[in-house]
């Protein structure tokens, strides 16, 4: 230990003459990162993080509340990094980022090559320390090259290492910078120092991929950020155009968008019309038709028209920004599995440290070993109980399925809940908005009697296009507008509406306005029962003379819905339909979905009960509504979904996963990806244990080398990185091919 203290201070020494000014690093305090966060410690970051030091990481499973970067979602509980915060080059989330990304990207370029090099550097000066070893003979002037060059190699590889595990070993803590300062110096120390150069390389290169790729998983939904423009054009009081940075534009300024250009900044279309590709968003792979009063977001692309939009919120607080927000909260969040693995390696690194020093100590007396080759074993030992590969395969796995899924319109608001969807056994669907379009809409009428369609048409246009009702909205808009002149337009309340079009009286209501009007005849009764069993609201034209024209409105399912209720089926989740609507409605729209199980009539504490009950009799049950009428019920299911959420705050913190459209079939999607995230982190943490099984018993037998542990556990680290990040493919979005109506 003190030779390898010594040559590594004369090592320093050195390194200091040729210009460099190694420095231990600074611990920092936990936080939760935001876009543009700017630190000096090498991960190469894709959105003005730079670092500079990849590989120095605490890992330190048994003390879970040591302070930890930003990053630890990433490296949970003490697996925490250790970096020191640049000043000046951060920018808060949503904030235009091209100045600060711009300092932070020149910053994080240099420190990424300078890193490079001094890896590439030590690993080249290990590679000679062999060869003196092996090539050379074996006088005191090589012996003391040999020593030189190897002492170099670790001090450009390992300062930091040495800087932490000492600080870590000085408060009686065991972890990976503790167990690689031991076993390197326990090297340097018998006489194996070039492989004790060759073992921190190693490491360091290994922890600087791993970090690399780590960080990746974490940023991969940051590359969203960069899609909103930095500029936008805004009109001015002379009617001119003007281009401000986003971040100057205020509130109700009408910017403009030509086709091809990324919307700047969320707002509502007040001139134009186009398509827009809202995959950044809500994950739709078709274009959605926009036009006068409908919302866009920051990020979308127009495709066709030029659009003339109105802000509606702040460059900092755009969707697009909300959501990566939301994305990097949950990232911070611990899934069970990861509170598992943490669990297992706090008792994993001591014991097998325990192990390595009964094997120094015990192994000479008991077993005859020399001394020599049982402390080189034990050494082996002390590198094999590095929890590196264990302790990563979980958060890069679960941060790659967020990830994934955000890209996809799917905000899932942290590892518990995608880990818990996998478990889901049935699930309740809000009908209005979530099953149906939530937008009553005109789907039948007919003209009874002798009655002109065309005349009756128009007298019910007149009527409707007065009144407030959301049926009678549903009629106007569904007939077109009526030129007739309307006269004492009276309402009455719970039935309709009667005015005086051209002197003569005409009522359009309900059934119960047509039987005080003494108008219901038994067929009328029975074409009325006939629309209201399958789910139809029927108005009714009547004058003096009788009744005229009926007319159904109905909320119909969307698109999606019948097919995603197949697919949760098929997933072995039981659907069930929870509606404040009337019973033979609620039945109606339910059995066209392919729901077996409808209840209406129910206020919202009713659906409490009825989510209380559905996991009584089921287990894990999700409830699917708006995230706002449907809170209570929302907060006692295991899973609350809340769909149609884009742009919506109350849905983005009510719920505990967020689909951005209306897509049912992103619920299936959720628990699909729930149940493969699952089987890649159980896959990661058996070849981490695997792997680390086979060596902790060839280091027993004498047949692995530290350089093979290192090796091993480097690999074991790559493949399970590897192997979480697949994940992120699954939040690829197919190319759009043609718009989609809203």
């Amino acid at each position: 230990m003190d030779a390898a203290a010594g040559a590594l201070e004369q090592a320093l020494a050195a390194i200091r003459k040729a210009g460099f000014d190694p420095q231990p690093l600074a611990d920092t305090t936990r936080g939760v990162s935001t876009p543009g966060h700017a630190h000096t410690d090498g991960h190469a970051h894709t959105d003005g993080h730079a670092h500079t030091d990849g590989h120095a990481h605490a890992h330190d499973p048994a003390h879970p509340h040591d302070p930890a970067h930003p990053h630890d979602a990433a490296h949970p509980h003490g697996h925490a990094h250790e970096h020191d915060h640049a000043k000046g080059h951060g920018h808060a989330q949503g904030h235009s980022h091209s100045q600060a990304s711009g300092q932070a990207h020149g910053h994080e370029h240099g420190a990424e090559t300078e890193g490079k090099a001094r890896l590439a550097a030590a690993l080249l000066l290990a590679i000679g320390a062999e060869a003196i070893g092996y090539f050379v003979p074996a006088t005191l002037p090589w012996k003391a090259l040999g020593l030189a060059v190897a002492a170099l190699a670790i001090a450009l590889a390992g300062w930091s290492v040495y800087a932490k595990g000492l600080r870590a070993l000085r408060h009686g803590r065991l972890n990976i910078n503790a167990l690689m300062t031991v076993a390197v110096s326990g090297a340097f120390a018998i006489g194996q120092w070039p492989e004790a150069a060759m073992v921190m390389a190693l490491y360091a290169i290994a922890e600087a991929i791993e970090a690399r790729a780590v960080d990746r998983a974490r940023h991969a939904i940051q590359g969203l950020l960069a899609l909103a423009p930095d500029e936008a054009a805004v009109r001015q009081a002379d009617g001119s155009w003007v281009t401000r940075p986003v971040a100057a534009v205020a509130l109700d300024a009408v910017v403009r968008v030509r086709p091809g250009e990324r919307v700047p900044m969320d707002g509502t279309v007040v001139a134009g019309h186009s398509a827009i590709d809202q995959a950044p968003v809500t994950g739709e792979s078709l274009p959605v038709d926009k036009t006068v009063g409908d919302a866009v977001f920051a990020g979308t692309i127009n495709q066709s028209g030029t659009l003339e939009l109105r802000v509606t919120a702040p460059a900092s607080n755009s969707t697009l920004a909300r959501i990566i927000h939301a994305v990097e909260q949950a990232q911070a969040t611990r899934a069970p599995t990861q509170g598992f693995v943490d669990r297992f390696a706090a008792v994993y690194t001591p014991a097998v440290f325990a192990i390595a020093l009964a094997v120094a100590l015990l192994g000479p007396w008991l077993l005859g070993w020399a001394w020599h080759d049982a402390i080189y074993k034990a050494l082996v030992l002390l590198v094999i109980a590095c929890p590196c590969a264990l302790v990563i395969s979980t958060p890069v796995t679960i941060v790659s399925a967020l990830a994934a899924a955000a890209r996809r319109g799917i905000l899932i608001k942290g590892g518990i809940h995608l880990e818990g969807a996998r478990r889901l056994k049935a699930i309740a669907f809000d009908k209005t908005g979530t099953v149906t379009a939530g937008a009553p809409t005109l789907v039948h009428h007919e003209a009874i009697g002798n009655a002109p369609a065309a005349t009756v048409r128009a007298l019910a246009a007149a009527l409707a296009g007065h009144s407030d009702h959301p049926v009678s909205r549903a009629i106007a808009q569904g007939l077109g507008a009526s030129s007739l002149p309307v006269n004492g337009l009276e309402a009455l309340p719970g039935r309709g509406v009667q005015a005086e079009i051209a002197g003569t009286t005409y009522a359009l209501g309900n059934h119960r306005l047509i039987e005080e009007r003494n108008q219901c005849s038994s067929a009328l009764e029975a074409r009325l029962l006939a629309h209201e069993q399958v789910g139809r609201t029927v108005a009714l034209l009547a004058s003096g003379a009788g009744v005229l024209a009926l007319f159904a409105v109905a909320d119909p399912i969307k698109p999606s819905s019948k097919a995603a209720v197949a697919e949760l089926k098929a997933l072995g989740i039981a659907p069930v339909m929870l509606s404040g609507d009337n019973q033979a409605t609620v039945q109606a729209i339910a059995r066209e979905a392919g729901i077996d199980q409808a209840r209406g009539n129910l206020l919202p504490h009713d659906k409490l009960d009825a989510i209380r009950a559905l996991q009584a009799a089921h287990g894990a049950t999700a409830m699917a509504g708006d995230g706002i009428n449907d809170a209570p019920a929302l907060a006692q299911a295991d899973i609350g979904i809340a769909m149609g959420a884009a742009g919506t705050d109350i849905a983005l913190e009510a719920a505990d996963v967020v689909v951005m459209n209306d897509d049912l079939h992103r619920i299936a999607e959720t628990v699909r990806l729930s149940r493969r995230t699952h089987g890649v982190l159980w896959q990661n943490i058996a070849l981490a244990l695997g792997i680390k099984a086979v060596f902790l018993v060839l280091a027993v037998l004498g047949q692995a080398t530290m350089w093979m542990a290192v090796f091993a556990d480097m690999g074991a680290s790559l493949l399970v990185v590897g192997n979480g990040l697949r994940l992120l493919a699954a939040g690829e979005n197919p190319q759009p091919r043609e718009p989609a109506s809203r």
